[in-house]
This record gives structure tokens, sequence and C-alpha cells, in this order.
């Protein structure tokens, strides 16, 4: 069952599970699954965290444990969160320590409703890193205008940092460039850049889904060519740019204070469509030095019937730059879509964070203790 991801690891492609739940980690699956399918890594996401608390089992103690203290739900779950967080990264320690702190780490993301303030989500990623308290944790800040600085100063604190909700060719160069003054900064302030790790989620199916829509509307058969193709063209041509800047003099000053490369990291990798085979966004981005989260209905397929046949990036750039040439000539703004995509992933990690919060409340107010 496992030859496929075995291919995609020897590969240089590193396979974490884009999900997490308390059961999960009691059960001994999130054990399992690194044990037996290659897993070294856990991203989790707001959405996530609300699926989880609010349809899973095993929170039931720890709910009444913070209802009878009569905590505000805010701080419930965070309380319950980084509890998750913390020991899914216990049971990735040693992949942390056998991979010299490149993988067995567990992301977990500041409150979405931060995204547009810089000076918050610094100190909410301190916090976070602080309350987690694992040298194996990302702090996930999103790549919007408001999150590039807050990047560079997490990163100059010496913070791992998984940067989030990337869409465009130039807000990822703008976060590689975040990174790498991030690590100047903390360069000059004498930390050891050899312990700060970072990498770059790249979104790449919701990619497929707007620009599809749109080449739908047009109807030709020229625009119904184009259809599954965009998204992965933009992220091939990431990767481009990825080799470029982390072969830059800029870089070479970083790399001799050994400090480590961002990795890019290929989100929102479960098919949308269909249409399309269930592990197109696995067998078709396969490069040395990426990551790539997927949802565990991918993973199974993946080891199922995917079809790894070595570097599949290596070599395309001209093709996927007229693709996407393509779909603009055609009317379609990639500035426009790239834009949609950023705004529409913010709201939607903020809406399942207010459902979560709604949940939970709800929760805690059930499960308090009578007066009296």
């Amino acid at each position: 069952m496992t030859d496929a991801l075995k291919r995609l690891s020897d590969e240089g492609v590193a396979i974490w599970l884009d999900d997490l739940s308390r059961k999960r980690i009691t059960s001994g699956n999130l054990a399992e699954l690194i044990d037996q399918q290659h897993i070294v890594g856990v991203t989790t996401n707001p959405s996530i965290f609300q699926k989880a608390i609010s349809h899973g089992d095993g929170y039931e103690q720890q709910l009444t444990d913070l209802a009878t203290r009569k905590v505000t739900v805010d701080e419930a779950i965070r309380m319950i969160t980084t509890a998750d967080v913390r020991d899914a990264a216990d049971i990735l320690r040693p992949v942390f320590d056998a991979t010299d702190g490149q993988d067995g780490r567990v992301s977990i993301e500041v409150d979405p409703r931060l995204a547009h303030h810089t000076d918050a989500t610094v100190a909410e990623a301190k916090q976070l890193a602080w309350l987690v308290d694992r040298p194996n944790t990302l702090i996930k800040i999103p790549a919007t205008k408001a999150g590039l600085p807050a990047i560079t100063e997490v990163i100059g604190k010496g913070i791992s940092v998984n940067v989030t909700l990337i869409f465009s060719l130039e807000r990822y160069r703008e976060v590689m460039d975040a990174y790498l003054a991030g690590l100047e900064k903390a360069k000059a302030s004498g930390l050891d850049l050899s312990k700060i790790h970072s990498v770059a989620s790249f979104f790449v199916s919701r990619v497929d889904s707007e620009i599809d829509k749109r080449l739908d509307a047009i109807g030709t058969d020229e625009a119904k060519a184009l259809k599954g193709k965009a998204a992965l063209a933009n992220a091939r041509l990431a990767y481009q740019a990825y080799e470029e800047v982390f072969s830059s003099d800029r870089w070479a000053a970083l790399d001799k204070a050994q400090a480590n490369k961002q990795r890019p990291l290929w989100a929102s990798t479960g098919v949308k469509d269909p249409a399309y085979k269930d592990t197109l966004y696995v067998d078709d981005l396969v490069a040395p030095g990426t990551v790539n989260t997927m949802p565990e209905a991918t993973l199974d397929a993946t080891a199922d019937h995917g079809q790894i046949t070595g570097n599949t990036i290596a070599g395309t750039y001209e093709q996927a730059r007229a693709e996407l040439d393509a779909v603009a000539k055609l009317g379609i703004s990639y500035d426009d879509v790239v834009q949609l995509l950023e705004d529409e992933g913010v709201e939607k990690f903020e809406a399942s964070w207010i459902d979560l919060l709604n949940s939970t409340e709800a929760e805690l107010k059930r499960l308090a203790p009578s007066e009296g």
C-alpha cells in the first residue's frame, strides 16, 4: 500500500498530514501513520480544529475542567488546540530529532481575525510558541500584506514559521524576502540560524477551482482545453522562484551562517473537481526539497494508486508560463483571481474560527457547574 508514498519520500518530498484531532492522537492513529505511511509532519488550520472539536470526541473532560474554572471562550480554544499540538509534537519528536529539525513538525495558526494586523500577529505568534513550548512547532502566519512584516519579526526572534495562504507568484517572492529579512535580523541578534525553520504554504487546488469556473463561463473549446492546468502551472512557477531565490548571493551569505532554506509546501492538495484524478496535485508536483501536506483521503489515494515517476517539475517552466499566459489572453485576470482567493481564504478561516468559538461557548455553558 505504501510503495507510492515511499517513492514520493525518496524523491525528496516530505509528506505531512493536513489534519489533527484528539482522537487521532489518543487512538494511536497518528503514530501509525508516521510508522506506516511515511508521514513526517502535521498541519492544522482553524477549519480543521473547528471540525475536530465540534464533532469529535475526547474533549469533554478538558471542556468540563475549563467550564469549572470559568475561563473565557478564547482562552478555552487556545488551551484545547495547543494541548493537541503539543501532544502531536511529542509523537513526532523522534522524526524531528532524526531529520535535524527539518521535519517532525506540527503547525498551529495565529487567530485568523488578526490577519490584517501586524503587531497583534507577532504578539500572538510569540504567545503560541510559548504556550505549546515544543521546538518542533511551526507558527502559521497568513501571507497577507500585514503578515509579511510579521513574518520577518517572528523569524527574527528565532521562532519557526509556516507561512500560509499563498496564491500568487508575486506574493510568494515577498514571503521569501520576508523570511530572508527575518534571518538577517536573527543573525544580527546572534541567534543560531540552524535552529530556525520555515515552510511557505502555496495553495494549489483552489486556483483551479476559481479559474476553471471562469473558463467554463467563457465556454469556448480553447477555454475548456485550459481547464485543470492553471494550478499546476502556478505551483511549478513558484518552484522556479524558489530555485532562483535560494541560489542568490543574498542567500549564500545566510547559507554560510547555517541557515535553512524555506521549503515550498504544496497545500490544498485535495482535488475539488471529481473529473480530475484524485492524486493530481501529488503526482504532478514532485521535486526535491518540497513538502506536500495532504488530507487523509488524498494520502490514502496516493498510497493506493499514486503514480510517482520522478521529478515532475523540472523542465516544465516554459510550458507553465505559456499556460498561464493563455488563460490571461482569454481575459481572465491572474491578479484578480489570486487576490480573491487570498481574501476568501482569510474569510473562510475566520468564519471557521467564529463557528468554533460559538460551539465551544455553548459547550462551556452546558458543562458549567450549577451555582450553589
